[in-house]
């Protein structure tokens, strides 16, 4: 890290430190995504309402088909806004972690890391929910033209809808990861350019596999955010660099 004063010799830890230290940012995460699952069960009602209403033009009703499977429901709900609230905290981790290996100046960015991941997360979770789920549930619930009626267990609709909502928070996350390893001289902008080719190829794929519908509007929805997403972690890893 050019311009920048290293870590002194004192602050690097061994192999086994560096587990240690890994294993407690894991735990204290673990902990954080537990204590705030457990707040959200005084929620969970109006979750599963609000996590349903994207469906609600085309789906009255979920059915569970063995005797614990709504209250596995109730717990994926919690347990995903847990990870929701407690994001702040697990990024905090994530940059504590790897807060050794920084610059004294580097070391300094990291509220704006915490705040702008939950930022990002939030929106991608935004996104997902009021523009890829009302697109992705129209076109799965209204096959057949209303020859068939939709009977959907509510643990595979939550799995559904809560993995759009994770996927398009941590696909937000690009641009941040993308600064990050710029920041580590894990990559430079350069390089990044070099290989946008691939990386928009990969996004492609990436798109195909977790859109659930076949159709190209379904796909571009996913792929272009993506794309946008890299060349914006494009352009903001090459200002860092100027710096």
């Amino acid at each position: 890290m050019t311009g920048a004063t290293a870590p002194p010799e004192s602050s690097r830890l061994s192999v086994g430190e560096h587990l240690q230290e890994l294993r407690h940012r894991l735990a204290v995460s673990l902990l954080a995504v537990a204590a705030a699952a457990v707040v959200s069960l005084a929620f969970a009602d109006r979750l599963l309402a609000w996590l349903k209403r994207p469906a609600e033009p085309y789906l009255t009703r979920l059915a569970f088909f063995s005797p614990a499977e709504g209250l596995m429901a109730y717990l994926k709900v919690t347990l995903i806004a847990g990870l929701a609230l407690a994001m702040p905290v697990v990024l905090y981790q994530m940059w504590a972690f790897v807060r050794p290996a920084l610059s004294w100046k580097e070391r300094a960015s990291g509220i704006a890391f915490v705040w702008w991941g939950s930022l990002l997360f939030a929106l991608g979770g935004a996104f997902a929910y009021t523009v890829c789920l009302p697109l992705f549930l129209k076109l799965l619930l209204t096959v057949g033209g209303g020859a068939f009626e939709p009977v959907i267990s509510v643990n595979h609709y939550l799995s559904f809808v809560t993995g759009v909502i994770v996927l398009c928070g941590i696909t937000c996350e690009l641009p941040l990861v993308v600064v990050m390893l710029t920041r580590l001289g894990v990559v430079s902008p350069a390089w990044l350019r070099r290989m946008r080719p691939l990386a928009w190829l990969t996004m492609l794929i990436l798109a195909a596999v977790l859109t659930p519908t076949t159709d190209a509007v379904s796909l571009m929805f996913v792929a272009i955010p993506m794309a946008l997403l890299y060349e914006a972690g494009l352009v903001i890893a090459r200002w860092f660099s100027r710096g």
